[in-house]
């Protein structure tokens, strides 16, 4: 089994509440939405800052509906399962990688993205030249070492996918609903109702410096 590696400098996300009926729309037929309350479905805004892989340095910013995990057998429970719906990194190298061999969905442009971290609070900021895309921010709680299991979910015309993906870092998450995400007009953001999505997170987590583990994709 050959897996794939990705080394990071910092990993920052947040939940965020959104319609449902938004979320079944951006969904395919086969993936459920995870409700936090009824008719209130999960945004998760990711932002990466990878140092290490095959396609060298780049930025990358993921918006994904979180659904129901696939449990294993002899695997650990995942700690969350994402559809990414758009994706958007800072180099044309990193998007072809990561179309051709995890089928993810990407805006095909190179976008700029600052992270900004002072006082155990990381800004980030996403934009397309002098347009902004989304204003993340992530605070920070206790860390503690982990290796943590996600899944997601990706489709391509008529077929479906899943990968396993292990996170292996200092890891801190908490739900003090301390961030913020302020989505503007883009294309990146065009399945959204962009007013309907809370501007504050349910839950927030940060992982510092360490390793993203990406096992062979499968087909379900």
């Amino acid at each position: 089994m050959e897996y794939t590696y990705y080394g990071y400098k910092n990993c920052v996300a947040a939940f965020f509440e959104m319609p449902t009926a938004n979320a079944r729309k951006i969904l395919p037929a086969h993936l459920q939405p995870m409700e936090v309350q009824h008719t209130r479905s999960v945004l998760a805004i990711n932002a990466f800052q990878f140092t290490e892989s095959e396609v060298g340095a780049y930025d990358e910013i993921v918006l994904a509906v979180i659904v129901p995990p696939l449990v294993e057998p002899d695997k650990p429970l995942p700690r969350s399962a994402f559809f990414p719906f758009m994706v958007g990194t800072s180099t044309e190298a990193s998007r072809l990688h990561a179309i051709e061999r995890w089928h993810l969905p990407h805006y095909m442009k190179d976008v700029e993205m600052d992270f900004t971290e002072t006082d155990g609070r990381m800004e980030v900021n996403v934009r397309d030249s002098d347009a902004p895309i989304l204003d993340l921010v992530v605070t920070a709680h206790e860390f503690a070492p982990s290796r943590n299991l996600y899944n997601s979910f990706m489709v391509d015309g008529d077929e479906r996918f899943k990968a396993n993906i292990y996170m292996e870092a200092p890891h801190a998450e908490h739900e003090e609903e301390e961030g913020s995400l302020t989505l503007h007009e883009h294309e990146m953001t065009a399945a959204l109702s962009l007013t309907e999505v809370n501007s504050w997170p349910f839950r927030e987590q940060w992982y510092t410096e360490g390793l993203q583990t990406f096992e062979p994709l499968v087909t379900i």
